[in-house]
């Protein structure tokens, strides 16, 4: 790299981090929306209306300081004080009075020579008794209730908490979510035992990330946005309508400008798409049958049938929308098999089957294969259990593709040290092209320090095998999206990864995560893949990354975000990868 070409990128990498702060300040100094004021929040439930922003540092806002794991309360009432210290009073007298009476009762050594044995037991039996009576008790008192009910002494008993008023939606129209008090009666068009709820509620998030990234040998210097909406159609306790749309992106493009890089096109590249994402229907059929028959169903059977989200193993095996049904046998037990709880989902897909490594692009290919899957969740062994089993049928182009995937974990913690889970996937079958067999094994782990709520070291391997691959996943990403933040992107700006296939290879991901007092985060890795067979699909050659992450809310609306990344190629004919981006998100 020449001398021009590295202060080139350190210069546009110092404007993404001053333009990253120009973000944030943003953020922090934003305030209510045109318009309204502070005066316009509710004072409990939520709004109708888009809710002003509050930051931290608004003096004008009266709210709890913030209470964390474990902290004891700082001020308690007076009157709940006054309360636990008669609790405390009375008790120390009763344990005196107890003391007292055995001293009183104490049995005359000298005259007990003369008593026979089965008295002597006897006594000394009932001494025991005395004594256990009197031992320290291991508890704390029970919260002490005064004749005259005091909602702060109440609050004070949980350690001063306080409810966290989170962000209310934009649109909220009929009944809303999460609220308290006395509702209008619903109808019972649907049955008296399964009565509507109708309520209906935009919400979501909007990110916006300024990156300079250097990835796959591309170097772009960026702003990107996206936008995330839910709508939520609730008709029911239990029914309800849903869809997902991201109107400004498109096929895993997003909207941005690219204002640097020797790639970056120097222009506005927006990426529009109105189609939804997910769009599904959901309910209880138990629910259903009650309200129609009007009486009780003695079972319950949660389907869903539409574009509807697929995520197991968390994210792993499944993170897409697929267009079929689903059906689960829910809560179910097995005292046989020693199952204290299990759940299992049967599911199926006939269009929009995203897997790259198998069927091909997600923007080209997902209409080629008929997707049919079976898994389940098990309480059991003193840990958790995820298993499932699903296969993929091609056709039209990819007639003759018929895949197996497998896949089972198992989550546990040792000794109060150490939580490990550990993941299993397979895939083989007939595959005309020949690259849909593989294995890989996922070893996630993490100690429990001294600060088990906040300091959480981990140590993530992996062994692959084959071509190892996900079951469904619309964004492209490989088994090992989630074994380190060096082998993730942003789902935003191209953010660099390592490869993260698997594919003949071994490696892992060594990290520290902080959490302060659980208001920010904070993570430092060092990451390897070390391909031992060049196979054609993942690494060729040796990797090396290191990353860190921050993240902290500015309020209950907005977060900023930081990321860092270098990653060593040891192929000759690769640059290294390198990234840095800082990012704003509004929840809403």
């Amino acid at each position: 790299m020449t001398v021009k070409a590295y202060r080139a990128r350190m210069t546009i990498a110092a404007l993404v981090l001053g333009a990253g702060g120009s973000l944030l300040t943003l953020a922090t100094t934003a305030g209510p929306a045109a318009g309204q004021g502070l005066s316009a929040m509710p004072e409990s439930g939520w709004s109708t209306e888009v809710a002003p922003t509050i930051s931290w540092g608004d003096a004008a806002v009266t709210r709890a300081e913030p209470q964390y794991l474990g902290a004891p309360a700082e001020a308690e009432s007076a009157g709940a004080k006054a309360d636990a210290w008669a609790v405390q009073t009375e008790k120390a007298d009763k344990e005196q009075a107890v003391e007292k009476a055995n001293l009183d009762e104490k049995p005359d050594l000298q005259g007990a020579q003369d008593k026979a044995e089965p008295k002597r037991k006897a006594d000394s039996e009932k001494k025991d008794v005395k004594v256990a009576e009197t031992s320290d008790d291991p508890f704390r008192p029970d919260p002490a209730y005064g004749v005259d009910y005091s909602a702060e002494g109440q609050v004070d008993v949980y350690g001063a908490k306080s409810e966290v008023d989170p962000p209310r939606p934009p649109i909220e129209i009929g009944r809303q979510q999460y609220t308290s008090g006395a509702y209008d009666e619903s109808s019972t068009l649907l049955g008296e035992k399964n009565p509507l709820l109708p309520g209906l509620a935009v919400y979501g998030d909007w990110r916006t990330a300024i990156a300079y990234n250097n990835f796959n040998n591309k170097d772009i210097a960026q702003v990107a946005t996206r936008l995330n909406l839910d709508v939520d159609f609730k008709i029911t306790g239990t029914e309800r309508i849903h869809a997902f749309f991201t109107p400004i992106t498109n096929n895993n493009t997003f909207t941005r400008y690219e204002f640097g890089g020797g790639d970056g096109n120097d222009r506005f590249n927006d990426e529009l798409d109105l189609d939804p994402q997910t769009l599904f229907f959901e309910g209880d059929l138990g629910s259903i049958y009650s309200g129609f028959s009007g009486s009780e169903a003695s079972f319950d059977l949660p389907f869903t049938v539409g574009l509807y989200p697929l995520f197991l193993q968390n994210g792993i095996w499944a993170n897409d929308a697929i267009l079929g049904a689903a059906v689960s046998l829910p809560a179910k037990n097995s005292s046989a098999l020693g199952l204290a709880n299990f759940d299992i989902t049967f599911f199926a897909a006939f269009d929009n089957v995203d897997n790259v490594g198998i069927i091909g692009a997600a923007d080209r290919d997902n209409h080629l294969a008929n997707l049919y899957g079976v898994t389940a969740f098990i309480d059991a062994y003193d840990g958790y259990i995820e298993a499932g089993y699903g296969l993929i049928d091609g056709y039209d182009e990819r007639e003759g593709l018929l895949t197996h995937f497998l896949t089972a974990s198992y989550s546990r913690r040792y000794a109060h040290t150490l939580s490990n889970s550990t993941r299993v996937f397979a895939n083989f079958g007939d595959d005309p092209e020949g690259n849909d067999e593989g294995f890989a094994i996922i070893s996630e782990n993490s100690l429990i320090s001294g600060l088990p709520s906040t300091l959480l070291p981990y140590a993530n391997v992996f062994l692959g095998f084959g071509n190892p691959s996900p079951l469904v996943d619309g964004n492209g990403a490989g088994i090992l999206k989630n074994v380190g933040i060096n082998f993730e992107t942003d789902a935003l700006t191209g953010y660099p990864k390592m490869d993260d296939t698997a594919s003949s290879a071994f490696g892992g991901a060594l990290g520290l995560q902080y959490l302060f007092n659980l208001d920010q985060q904070l993570v430092f890795e060092v990451a390897m893949v070390q391909p031992f067979e060049n196979d054609g699909i993942g690494a060729q050659d040796a990797q090396y990354g290191f990353g860190v992450r921050y993240q902290v809310p500015i309020d209950r609306a907005w977060l900023f975000r930081a990321d860092a990344t270098y990653q060593i190629q040891q192929d000759d004919a690769a640059e290294d990868n390198f990234g840095i981006r800082t990012e704003v998100r509004r929840k809403f």
